[in-house]
């Protein structure tokens, strides 16, 4: 399937979990896949899977968490492709430590890299949307296990920060025809790409 040829989508975290499977998902629909990770290990290995598979990808290795390199990430996207089309934040870290025991560095850590990274790649992405015209942002929120692990107290402060910041961002770029969804990752793929189609 062809439905998203031409469309460049950009995803964070891509190397692994749910980001993973959606850049081999978009890739098999004709995306072109610009693929990011802080590691380049994981995200090299599915961007030369999608490669020898007829798609097209690129990674891109930076950390989303720090302003310098999320402009840097979506400067060298956009100079490569011209443009973007659909942003997945899925950059993500998951602590596991007690509260009364957690290192401030895991908190402020993954706060970083989980909520301020979405922020950044957000804001960054959604100026040059703005100027497009209009685009997709996915906003991937985690609650699996709640319940059953309580010592990520940090992680589920972070993802419920994210749906809210989700939120906000829907209303403030509807305007600029950009649209914002926070979509659990435990959404099928099909679905995802249902979000995302009307900009194909």
């Amino acid at each position: 399937m062809t439905d998203f040829k031409g469309k460049v989508v950009l995803i964070t975290g891509a190397g692994k979990g749910s980001g993973r499977e959606l850049a081999k998902g978009f890739a098999k629909h004709g995306a072109i896949v610009a693929a990011n990770d802080i590691s380049p290990n994981n995200v090299e290995d599915v961007v030369g899977e999608i490669n020898a598979g007829g798609g097209q990808a690129r990674a891109y290795i930076e950390d989303v968490a720090k302003k310098v390199g999320a402009q840097a990430l979506v400067k060298q996207v956009e100079d490569d492709f011209g443009r973007i089309d659909i942003l997945v934040n899925h950059a993500a870290v998951e602590p596991r430590s007690p509260l009364l025991d957690m290192d401030e560095w895991d908190w402020h850590r993954t706060l970083d890299v989980n909520l301020t990274g979405a922020f950044l790649m957000t804001q960054s992405v959604g100026r040059v949307m703005r100027e497009q015209g209009g685009g997709v942002i996915i906003n991937l929120i985690s609650d699996a296990g709640r319940d059953e692990h309580p010592m990520r107290a940090v992680f589920f402060a972070s993802m419920a920060g994210l749906e809210a910041f989700s939120q906000q961002a829907a209303n403030e770029l509807a305007p600029y025809g950009i649209r914002v969804h926070a979509v659990r990752t435990n959404t099928n793929l099909e679905a995802i790409l249902d979000l995302c189609r009307s900009t194909s």
